[in-house]
């Protein structure tokens, strides 16, 4: 891996000479914004030639639009989200495939499409995120256990993104399935929804609501929990459930038509380097990059139960279960 971060340099350094002027890159990414600013900023330091417009969108509201974008595509880049929504976009013709990519030929093949079309770049894990002021007046513990969100002290009181907009919240849907059965997951999901305060678009905006003391607990991946709540010194506590929890693989891809693909591969290339990835400790991201630097506190797979989650059946998958997810729930 010591060779991939040298090769992974000379490749930069050369990619970076693709033109004298500055030059704009159009980049659609499913990172929340504050975070989404440490990396393109970043990017835009490293190469001053090329200035970064990108759009935030969460996974599920990205894929619907490259969906209706699909006869002219007006981003280069997807950037996050998990793979599952990248494995619908390949299917549905969306994506362009980048195997020379020397940071995609490297990675595990775990970690990124057989055929070059996506390529992982993070890891994270489904949380709960609950509020320590709410707890202690009610003399509760975080919840451990996901029967523990149907508890009579959080009704009403429960934070969660929708499944059809959310990555996250696609992520939290499929778990349950996964764990308990597709009829019993969709059961555990209407009753959950029984308890639910709102639904968010975004799966992240929860945490910053059970930080204000707005709702008491809320379901995010892991390192959101900890960045947008704990790290910034609100009354957050993190736990998991001990049934066991999904993960995401946060991946990135090339728009099939975009209109720079040049400069999405200098993107491609620099986010899949030590140097780009080394930034995920700012955000609490578990990077991919095996030599990136690891953020202080952070969880790892090997801290947490997870389930076996298969990225390629919650792909194929997702719109029947979303369907049956709002037929059950009336969300």
């Amino acid at each position: 891996m010591r060779k991939l971060g040298t090769l992974l340099t000379v490749a930069l350094v050369g990619a970076a000479l693709l033109g004298w002027g500055q030059q704009v890159l159009h980049m659609y990414t499913a990172f929340d914004v504050d975070e989404a600013k440490i990396y393109i900023e970043a990017f835009q330091a490293r190469y001053p030639n090329i200035k970064v417009e990108w759009v935030r969108l969460s996974a599920g509201e990205l894929l619907a639009r490259l969906r209706a974008e699909a006869g002219n595509p007006q981003a280069s880049l997807w950037l996050a989200g998990p793979s599952d929504t990248f494995i619908l976009a390949k299917q549905d013709g969306l994506l362009e495939p980048y195997t020379e990519s020397l940071g995609w030929q490297y990675l595990p093949d775990k970690f990124k499409d057989p055929d070059g079309y996506w390529v992982g770049v993070y890891t994270g894990f489904i949380a709960f995120a609950s509020n320590k002021d709410f707890l202690a007046k009610h003399g509760l513990e975080p919840p451990t256990s996901w029967y523990d969100l149907l508890s009579p002290e959080f009704d009403k009181n429960l934070s969660m993104a929708f499944p059809y907009t959310s990555g996250t919240g696609y992520t939290r849907l499929a778990t349950l399935v996964f764990l308990f059965g597709e009829k019993d997951g969709l059961e555990f999901e209407r009753r959950i929804s029984e308890h639910i305060h709102h639904y968010t678009k975004a799966g992240s905006a929860c945490v910053t609501e059970v930080g204000l003391g707005e709702v008491a607990v809320g379901i995010a991946f892991s390192h959101d929990v900890i960045a947008k709540g704990i790290a910034k010194g609100y009354p957050v506590v993190l736990s998991f459930p001990k049934e066991g929890t999904g993960y995401e693989i946060g991946a990135m891809a090339l728009i099939k038509g975009g209109p720079e693909p040049e400069l999405a591969k200098v993107f491609y290339d620099w986010m899949l380097s030590a140097e780009a990835q080394s930034l995920f400790k700012r955000w609490y991201r578990v990077p991919l990059n095996p030599e990136a630097e690891l953020a202080e506190g952070l969880v790892t797979a090997d801290q947490v139960n997870l389930v076996d989650y298969d990225a390629l059946w919650a792909a194929e998958n997702r719109d029947r279960l979303i369907e049956q997810w709002q037929a059950l729930t009336g969300y």
